[in-house]
């Protein structure tokens, strides 16, 4: 076995320690000072440990939020904050009740963490009440399957940056969502939670980070590694292999490994019994067999030409459509959209499926060729155009959409899309070194395609080998499984839609069973030729715990996917049961740790959104028609300019300011792409909405690099104030809690006893001990202790209405909080 270093072609030179767009503050620096990954796999499985340090600079207590990405099929299993000789284990709890227990913890001045998922690969972690000059350190565990690329050859591949998103529809007057940059609209009502600042080029590496891999192939025929985007070392001893990657890299591309295997000729069924009851978790690899027969196919290729798109990206995804295009024969019939704001088809092929001519097929190629990136990523309505077009339900149907995904609006788009993909495979081409492979591995699987990850021009001929035998005949479709001597438990097979089997590609089934761990299972399904075709595994039994949650996670994606277009209403409640039952994060549930002690009295905690950089092959023209400002350094919400100070430029000239995004006026086309012909009309604006000087807010007339002050929602900070109290942080959870009664008055009586009147009676004298105004409260405190309990029942609901008025009012919130979670009701 050999292990192949694969360095990045156009590295750039280390930037030095610092240069132009290196701020300063008299606060000290960023939060986040290391991000550690140590993975273990075994044979096709990765264990995972992620361990991020935050440290305190600030003279006060800090809350630090930090936006992070994680492999989108992993399932997080753990978390364990640590400080001040202080360990806690964090609890799975549904996200409402999880974020409750972290309001109350930050105003009553104990040290918490929490994460959750707002997407399959976005997250949110927020650690509070950080003491100065304290560190803290929050470990996540996880458990990722390696999905296989083909028979022979399995990836890992980790995210370490969260790239710009295009953040489509109208903004939202009620309270943000999150800390992000982003405004939230009604496409993406939790777009401030996915829009981290972003770093300018040139700022000092803020993070320390370490990626080690120890490789155990566990009887599989191993026979190289191969690290696509980074630098790494490799060491062997016994059967296990360790790679780690070489110090200094910064947190900006995905960090990818792939393992190649000796071809396996065979399916293969794994039993694992659970340790405490009578059920387990199975696993099936199903290998393809059997020559496909191609048909004649109707083809419609989505080509993404937004901004984002620019450089490399744009240039291989004109490559990669035109050899899709190249496939494509006589039979065949076709189109070509290209997008941003507006959707555009090669000349003289009009508006509908032309045949797969020479002719035709070189118009497209010559429309593809003379693409530039621009614009925005208006991507529901091309999609929905492919759909209108693939309606002819006699031929093979084939829509590829080739993006680099990065969008906010994915439950729209699946919403919307998934009842018209009715017998529509759909496969994606992600295209970028910080893919959004979350959104583009859902939009396959509803398709019952398959998502290939395209991270440089060096892997696109590797990939686009993939490609074509994927969008050519599948060997199987329409495929079953049927048990033998092996009880399936109802319901929890997953994917639950296996779809088809496309040559060269393994399918991997999990699931549970009842029972004892015995038994075989077929795979039944229809060849390409219409002959009935079928694969058989007798199962083994095997020690895997990583098993039943990598099926936990699969399964409550399929279930979070049915319930984003629209499924029952009891999913949400199977969501949570299953979530906390396997013991696996989804986006009902969050992880949180409450230290017992009280660290702080009396103070707010300090917030910090923690920047991230831009990423690796991207730059400042690229990332700004997405809506997400730069930053120089961005140490707290609401600094001001006069906290910071410029450093000397060490005499290296000023750089000159990006140039105008392609498609705007004066803008030229980037290099090494063709211009394209003069549109009819003038060309789509980058931002869908206006747009202040850039690196300003939209809006306002801030300086550039002067971060915004942003009103924040109560579960961010405590208030919606620009500095809210300790005290309107309590009462935003009792607040909280009390929206959250099912409207009845015995209910009602309950929570005023419980928690509304013993809250009043704790805060008013505080209030009045330091000349506060505490005359409504106070007032509300009186007339409750005058009602008399069951008599006054009448009472209760002018009582409860006026006690949520005054409560919000004295937050400053003014309306009932988002539940961004779920779907609008």
């Amino acid at each position: 076995m050999t292990v192949r270093i694969l360095p990045l072609p156009d590295t750039a030179p280390p930037l030095p320690d610092r240069g132009f767009g290196a701020l300063s503050t008299d606060k000290g620096n960023l939060p986040l000072d290391a991000v550690d990954v140590h993975a273990s796999i075994t044979g096709l499985a990765a264990g995972i440990e992620v361990v991020q340090g935050f440290r305190n600079p600030f003279d006060v207590p800090l809350e630090a939020t930090y936006i992070f990405p994680l492999p989108d099929r992993a399932a997080v299993t753990a978390l364990r904050m640590e400080a001040a000789d202080r360990v806690v284990e964090g609890k799975l709890k549904e996200r409402g009740e999880a974020r409750q227990d972290y309001d109350r913890a930050i105003a009553a001045g104990q040290r918490a963490a929490i994460a959750e998922e707002d997407r399959p690969d976005v997250f949110t972690m927020r650690v509070g009440n950080i003491l100065p000059g304290e560190r803290v350190t929050i470990t996540l565990n996880l458990n990722q399957p390696l999905p296989h690329e083909s028979a022979s050859s399995a990836t890992f591949r980790f995210p370490l940056v969260v790239a710009p998103r295009y953040i489509p529809g109208a903004p939202l007057n009620d309270e943000r969502a999150g800390s992000g940059v982003a405004d939230d609209t009604a496409a993406v009502p939790d777009a401030s939670r996915i829009s981290p600042p972003v770093l300018l080029p040139g700022f000092p590496n803020p993070v320390r980070l370490s990626v080690t891999v120890d490789i155990d192939p566990a009887g599989l025929p191993l026979t190289q590694l191969r690290s696509a985007l980074h630098v790494v070392t490799g060491e062997s001893g016994g059967k296990r292999t360790t790679v780690r990657l070489r110090p200094g890299e910064r947190l900006d591309r995905d960090f990818i490994l792939r393992l190649d295997f000796a071809p396996q000729e065979s399916a293969a069924l794994t039993l694992i019994p659970d340790e405490s009851s009578e059920e387990g978790t199975f696993s099936l690899t199903v290998l393809p067999s059997g020559e496909a027969t191609p048909a004649p196919r109707d083809v419609v290729l989505v080509l993404d030409r937004s901004g984002s798109m620019h450089g490399w990206k744009m240039v291989a995804a004109r490559r990669a459509a035109a050899r899709i295009v190249d496939t494509l024969r006589t039979e065949d019939r076709f189109t070509v959209l290209s997008f941003d704001a507006v959707i555009e088809r090669p000349r003289d092929l009009g508006a509908g499926l032309v045949d797969g001519t020479d002719r035709n097929r070189f118009r497209a190629v010559e429309h593809l060729a003379a693409l530039g990136a621009r614009g925005g990523t208006e991507m529901l309505a091309p999609l929905d155009e492919a759909c209108r077009l693939l309606a002819d339900p006699g031929r093979d149907r084939v829509l590829v959409l080739i993006t680099d995904g990065q969008v906010g609006n994915e439950d729209q788009l699946l919403a919307h899309l998934e009842p018209r993909l009715h017998g529509v495979r759909v496969h994606t081409v992600g295209i970028d070194r910080a893919v959004n492979a979350g959104f583009l591995n859902r939009l396959a699987g509803i398709g019952r395609g398959r998502c290939e990850l395209v991270e440089s021009e060096d892997r696109l001929d590797e990939a686009m080998e993939h490609i074509h035998h994927r969008i050519a005949a599948p060997v199987a479709t329409g495929l079953g499984l049927h048990p033998d001597g092996l009880e399936i438990v109802p319901g929890t097979v997953a994917p639950a839609r296996p779809g088809a089997l496309f040559p060269g590609v393994p399918l991997v089934i999990a699931g549970r069973f009842r029972g004892s761990p015995t038994g075989s299972l077929t795979v039944r399904g229809t060849a390409s030729d219409g002959r009935p075709w079928e694969q058989h595994a007798t199962g083994v039994v095997a020690d895997d715990p990583a098993a039943r949650s990598i099926w936990a996670r699969a399964h409550l994606r399929d279930l979070e996917d049915r319930y984003t277009v629209g499924g029952p209403d009891d999913l949400e409640h199977r969501i949570i049961e299953t979530s906390l039952k396997f013991g696996v994060l989804c986006r009902f549930t969050a992880f949180v740790a409450v230290d017992s002690r009280v660290a702080t009295e009396g103070e707010n905690p300090h917030q910090v959104v923690q920047p991230v950089e831009t990423p690796s092959g991207w730059d400042a023209a690229a990332a700004a028609p997405r809506g997400v400002h730069a930053a120089f350094s961005v140490s707290t919400a609401d600094m001001d300019m006069a906290d910071m100070e410029l450093p000397p430029l060490s005499g290296a000239p000023m750089p000159p300011m990006p140039a105008a995004p392609a498609g705007m006026p004066g803008a030229s086309a980037p290099p090494g792409v063709g211009a394209a012909p003069p549109p009819a009309a003038p060309p789509p604006p980058v931002e869908p909405r206006p747009s202040a000087a850039p690196g300003a807010a939209r809006g306002s007339s801030r300086p550039l690099g002067r971060p915004a002050k942003r009103k924040r929602p109560v579960s961010e900070s405590g208030g919606s104030a620009t500095a809210p109290t300790k005290f309107q942080r309590e009462m935003a959870v009792v607040l909280e809690r009390l929206r959250q009664v099912p409207e009845n008055p015995e209910a009602r009586v309950q929570h005023l006893l419980n928690e509304l009147l013993p809250a009043l009676e704790s805060i008013v004298p505080r209030l009045e001990a330091q000349s506060l105004d505490a005359t409504p409260l106070a007032e509300l405190r009186d007339d409750f202790q005058r009602l008399q309990f069951p008599a006054d029942l009448p009472a209760v609901s002018e009582l409860w209405d006026r006690a949520l008025r005054v409560l919000a009012d004295f937050t400053g919130e003014s309306q009932p909080r988002r539940s961004f979670w779920k779907r609008p009701s």
